[in-house]
């Protein structure tokens, strides 16, 4: 024992401050824990088992109401139970009766315009089936709202023009039941983890059509114009993916084996369709064939819809899809829709037929339908162009990293929309082909077939997926799925080369990422060289901070790749110049090698490597590549001056290459560098078949100075509602300009939809501002109507940028602040206060 000194007053104070900060850190710790409890997200209790359900459905147009008569089937999962709580949102409720095989009782309720919580005739154990019924009326419309980036609104049945009084816009129901919003149409228990039978009896007009899950089993005509549909469903599956769909469809009719297929398309547009969905009977078979799982379900539906509130939705055996797919015949023929075709498609094994039990895991449904993306892409159009769907995703979710670094599977969100992010979706995605990367196709492919047959017609969470990879392989894959799955972030790698020895290049690795907030990466990383005209590879294990890695490759070599197939999801960088990325483009196999080569030396702006690669690039076997450098010639046409051969190159591709947005692309440089050489060519290629080659064309011509383009042309193609027909048609009439248009301005912007009606707005807009004498209030009122409406966030930020075109009108800004008002998405509410309150400083 040793004597000590007694403290000094400074010492004491000191002492007593950090016992304050240690309290202080101990208090937010405690309750940071505590929040973390609060906030988790856990898998539904179950304390029913829904086993069926009943529904017989009209529906009042005019009140955009539902009026159900509902019989539910249920059980107690386990414990004995004497209430049953029931999701209904927005409903008026009639007597609820239990039923069944005892004598119809009057059962007690509470209602808080959300859930019914029924009060049971003493208690039920689950060896006890009871069945309830009642009527109601749903109010879809009732407290509706924003929803997420994926699915924009909550409504879960949307009317859609139900007094048929938008000229051109026909009149129909869709429904839309993601996440937890079927419960608006009817009663349920309304989450992921429930799973029932159905059979939906649908009251509709006989002029419309009806399409639900599962077969039609049986109609009946009702007189007075009416029908009523029998839709049943004998396997059972989530109530989200519950849908209906009626209205006056065209249907296209195909089918693989013994499973029809039906596309579902407004009339006139059959032709279209066919070509759209054409691919879906060897999909079906491909990814049945690739899971070793057939098809599960009796039938398969794609109906597209007006105003729908997502890209797509994978309700069992009847997905819906956005008007972006409405087509005719000639705009189907560069329709580049497969990738959302088989996103919906291969939900109906991931998602439908095994479901997430909760929207934490909501990555077990939607990385494997991105994946298919590239699956499909793979098989179809090969390796290349799958590597470029694999790229357009790391981005993407690079993108929203800049400001969200979540976990992929999470139990701490604001909302279970807050998880259809890029983190869901795209990182998802990634991750699913790095694991097949690191398995293998035989392991992972046979892995994926044993967890869908485990949990057919069940609902998974994550460690059913890797426990299903480690039965097949025979390996531990904590380290894999903890540190993608269950962890946030990202690997940021940085890669040094030494060449000094040529035959044994050292290669120095480092981990930079934030380790306080990410892990350390166990990661494979594949390094490649070319030894003439052979591709040879290694591959290196990441697992610490920093590593060396002698490559032995024997044979001297001055330039390797990094991940040059890119197979991972990391942000890579080593020393480079253009002179390497110049060698790359030249040596790599690999298209998608090329195209970042090209890529980056488009970024650097480095002219003399460009000068000599451009004239490759245009002959690449890669369409992308070839477009890409298209695209660098657009912007500058002297290279075709000091280059020779390169303008007959991109005439000869113009022409002729095999795919049509080359085309478009080779015409639109020859347009920037010299239209009026090419006028002939121009009228020409202005009737192909293609609207993307014959909408350059257009464009072409109207760039043409020595030769102006005639009226009477214009006005032929002037009846055209392709957008790329009628941009050029309006950029000519108000170039000139060209008064006394203002009601064809209107009749196209009426007619045109998705990307084509964003796209006209600004030239619709301008229009207007020029000739205010031809309708100008009107058009501002449409627009105003479009910003305050529309459910696609993108259409509602052109409608305010096009509205801006009258800003000088107070007026006009006092209108827009007033819509301004209505708007729910916080980045568009931000956008608009931001311009307004310039507008209000200038005015």
């Amino acid at each position: 024992m040793t004597e000590t000194e007694p403290e000094t007053e400074d010492e004491t104070s000191l002492t007593e401050e950090n016992e304050d900060l240690d309290s202080l850190a101990i208090l937010n710790l405690i309750a940071n824990k505590e929040n973390e409890i609060a906030d988790y997200r856990s898998s539904p209790k179950r304390d029913f088992d829904l086993l069926h359900t009943d529904l017989d459905l009209a529906f009042d147009w005019e009140r955009q109401a539902v009026i159900g008569h509902v019989k539910l089937t249920l059980r107690p999962f386990f414990k004995s139970q004497k209430e049953l709580v029931l999701d209904a949102q927005d409903f008026e409720l009639k007597e609820i009766k239990l039923v069944g095989n005892t004598t119809p009782t009057a059962l007690a309720y509470r209602y808080n315009e959300k859930q019914i919580t029924i009060y049971l005739p003493g208690e039920n154990s689950r060896r006890d089936t009871i069945q309830i019924e009642f009527d109601y009326t749903a109010f879809p419309e009732k407290n509706s709202g924003n929803g997420s980036a994926a699915i924009s609104d909550t409504k879960g049945l949307y009317f859609i023009d139900p007094f048929d009084t938008i000229p051109g816009k026909p009149t129909m129901i869709w429904t839309q039941g993601e996440t937890e919003h079927n419960s608006k149409w009817f009663p349920t228990i309304d989450k992921p983890n429930e799973r029932f039978t159905q059979l939906f009896k649908l009251i509709v007009p006989d002029s419309m059509i009806s399409i639900s899950n599962g077969e039609l089993v049986k109609q009946e005509n009702l007189g007075n114009g009416l029908r009523k549909d029998y839709w049943e469903m004998k396997l059972p599956h989530a109530p989200y993916l519950a849908a209906i769909a009626i209205g006056t469809f065209g249907k296209v009719e195909a089918r693989w084996k013994d499973i029809p297929l039906g596309y579902y398309v407004e009339k006139g547009y059959e032709k279209g369709a066919a070509k759209v969905f054409k691919n879906t009977p060897e999909m079906v078979g491909f990814f049945s064939d690739l899971l070793g799982v057939k098809y599960p379900w009796p039938k398969y539906d794609q109906i597209v819809v007006r105003d729908f509130v997502s890209g797509a939705m994978e309700n069992t055996t009847a997905s819906i899809f956005m008007e972006e797919l409405r087509l005719n015949e000639r705009e189907a023929i560069d329709s580049e829709w497969d990738y959302i075709v088989a996103h919906e498609l291969f939900h109906q094994w991931f998602g439908d037929y095994v479901t997430t039990e909760s929207w934490s895991n909501l990555t077990l449904n939607e990385a494997f339908a991105n994946y298919s993306e590239f699956l499909w892409s793979e098989y179809k159009y090969g390796p290349d162009e799958a590597k470029l769907k694999f790229v357009t995703e790391t981005e993407t979710y690079f993108q929203e990293s800049e400001s969200k670094q979540v976990d992929l599977i999470r139990f701490s969100y604001g909302d279970s929309e807050d998880m259809f992010d890029s983190h869901s979706y795209s990182k998802g995605g990634v991750i699913l082909h790095m694991l097949r990367e690191y398995l293998g196709d035989e392991v992972f492919f046979e892995g994926l077939n044993l967890y869908l047959k485990t949990h057919a017609l069940q609902s998974v969470e994550v460690h059913d997926l890797r426990l299903a990879f480690e039965k097949v392989g025979g390996e531990d894959l904590n380290w894999f799925f903890n540190q993608w799955f269950l962890d946030k972030g990202h690997p940021e790698l940085f890669f040094e080369v030494d060449y000094s020895q040529p035959e044994n290049v050292l290669i120095s690795a480092y981990q930079l990422q934030d380790l306080n907030k990410t892990p350390l990466f166990k990661l494979p990383v594949e390094i490649s060289w070319y030894e003439g005209e052979t591709r040879k590879s290694k591959t290196i294990m990441l697992e610490r901070a920093f590593q060396q890695f002698a490559l032995e490759n024997n044979t001297p070599v001055d330039q390797v790749y990094i991940d040059e197939a890119k197979d991972l999801l990391a942000k890579i960088s080593s020393e480079s110049s253009p002179e390497k990325m110049m060698k790359q483009f030249n040596e790599s196999k690999l298209g998608i090698a090329r195209y970042q080569a090209l890529d980056s030396l488009v970024a650097w702006e480095a002219k003399e490597e460009l000068f000599l690669v451009i004239p490759k690039a245009l002959d690449d076997t890669f369409w992308s590549v070839r477009e890409s450098a298209l695209a660098y010639l657009q912007g500058n046409p002297e290279i075709f001056g000091s280059n020779e051969g390169l303008e007959d190159k991109v005439y000869r591709i113009a022409e002729s290459d095999i795919r049509n947005s080359v085309k478009a692309g080779a015409i639109d440089v020859l347009a920037d560098f010299n239209p009026d050489k090419y006028h002939s060519s121009f009228l020409r290629m202005a009737n192909d078949s293609s609207y993307l080659v014959a909408g350059s064309a257009l464009m072409g011509l109207m760039t043409a100075s020595d030769q102006k383009v005639s009226p009477d042309l214009v006005e032929r193609f002037a009846v055209e509602d392709n957008f790329r027909m009628v941009i050029p048609v309006a950029d000519y009439y108000i170039t000139l300009p060209i008064a006394g248009k203002g009601d064809w301005f209107q009749e196209k912007i009426e007619k045109l939809s998705g990307e084509g009606f964003y796209f006209f707005l600004g030239y619709y807009s301008e229009y207007f501002s020029r000739f205010p004498e031809e309708g100008k209030e009107e058009a501002v009122e449409y627009l105003l109507g479009i910003m305050r409406n529309d459910s696609k966030n993108f259409i509602r930020l052109g409608a305010f940028q096009a509205l801006l075109g009258f800003s000088d009108d107070k007026e006009v800004v006092k209108k827009m602040t007033e819509t301004a008002g209505y708007e729910t998405d916080s980045d568009l509410k931000n956008y608009f206060s931001y311009f307004i309150e310039t507008l209000k400083d200038e005015n």
